[in-house]
């Protein structure tokens, strides 16, 4: 609802030749919704604007009179033009996003039998007109309806806050720029301890916010200039070359790496790299797993969080909270600012969760979600009231 509100304001200004930018601006909208946006897009390019469209949904980029698609892979494995030019040649190119343009979603052949359900009486959180709903517990379920329904006043006004229940929601994740996936994750504890173990001195010395840090830029690896009218200036700290440590701590080594080598690693190097041999730690290595499941095997673990993208963050918070011990799983709109080969790989994560025992509740507009969940919860028939 936010997304539109702001296009329309920009639609009734009366200025031409702007160039107009929009970050993912289908994000929580329905299939139906999302016509109306591409008209509001339409309306415009035709008033004599440029308008730039960073999306991964097909309907939206059906409409595209040029097309840029990057890749060919995320991370340290993209950063290149795959193709530039119009819709119908991108279909035919054979790019990853050109693959994907013609998925159709297909139903599943068979659906799971519920273990129990979760009652919901009378709910009439904000729109909701006296609910009662039987949640199946055991089964993916997928809660839809057009931007403004329900959907997110019902699971997190009658769900949320039962015991056992972990949910994963659309909240920018929390950590400043000192903080990365290793930090978040809670993977550096068992990192830290296993250098500390390896060398027989104290885990402070491998944390750069602690004792081990660089005296120069107190372990940012960057010191930051702060220009008063202008932006902000970052330069890598000549003192310890961006690595964030003490030289004293860079001689300590687990399996022939320094701390600053092992937060250089992306997490799929990294999950081979604890998983046997002198390094080898089973705490981490669980962790990388449920990072490489969620499909973050490319993000290296001393990456600032302020750098990764929306959908990247999302996953993150998957990740970590599948370490959690909760019968059920609620998710808002876990597709979001994933491209259509991430989604599949998504569902495929969902049903792991539910074949360990475990209830899924999934809010979503995504057709391919839906038509992957085993029971359909549907609110509307509009938005608002």
């Amino acid at each position: 609802e936010a997304q539109r509100t702001k296009m329309i304001r920009h639609l009734g200004s009366s200025l031409t030749d702007v160039t107009y930018v929009f970050d993912e601006p289908t994000i929580g909208l329905h299939p139906h919704d999302i016509a109306r946006m591409n008209d509001l897009l339409l309306q415009l390019r035709d008033k004599g604007n440029t308008v730039l469209v960073i999306e991964h949904k097909p309907e939206t980029i059906a409409i595209a009179d040029h097309v840029v698609d990057l890749g060919p892979g995320a991370g340290h494995d993209g950063g290149t033009v795959c193709f530039e030019g119009s819709v119908a040649e991108l279909r035919a190119s054979g790019t990853l996003t050109g693959r994907h343009l013609d998925d159709r979603a297909s139903l599943k052949d068979k659906v799971r039998e519920p273990k129990g359900v979760l009652e919901v009486r009378g709910a009439s959180t904000h729109n909701l007109q006296n609910v009662d709903v039987d949640i199946p517990l055991g089964v993916l379920v997928a809660v839809t309806g057009v931007a403004g329904s329900g959907k997110s006043s019902l699971i997190h006004g009658s769900v949320a806050s039962r015991d056992g229940v972990v949910v994963v929601d659309q909240s920018p994740i929390k950590g400043s720029r000192r903080s990365n996936p290793a930090t978040y994750t809670g993977l550096l504890d068992p990192i830290r301890k296993a250098f500390a173990k390896a060398n027989g001195v104290k885990p402070a010395l491998f944390s750069a916010n602690s004792e081990g840090a660089c005296p120069a830029c107190n372990g940012a690896g960057v010191i930051y200039t702060d220009l008063a009218m202008m932006a902000g200036v970052a330069t890598t700290c000549e003192e310890c070359e961006g690595k964030r440590f003490q030289p004293a701590v860079l001689d300590y080594k687990l399996g022939g790496r320094d701390i600053s080598q092992v937060l250089a690693m992306s997490a799929s190097e990294a999950a081979e790299f604890f998983a046997g041999g002198p390094a080898r730690t089973p705490a981490a290595h669980a962790i990388l797993t449920r990072l490489i499941d969620v499909g973050l095997g490319y993000l290296t673990l001393g990456q600032p969080l302020t750098t990764l993208s929306g959908g990247e963050r999302q996953r993150l918070k998957l990740a970590t909270h599948m370490g959690t011990d909760g019968g059920i799983y609620v998710l808002d709109e876990p597709t979001t600012g994933l491209h259509p080969a991430d989604v599949a790989h998504l569902l495929g994560l969902l049903d792991k969760l539910v074949d360990t025992g475990r209830s899924v509740i999934v809010i979503e507009h995504h057709q391919a979600v839906m038509a992957h969940a085993d029971w359909i919860i549907d609110l509307g028939p509009g938005a608002g009231h």
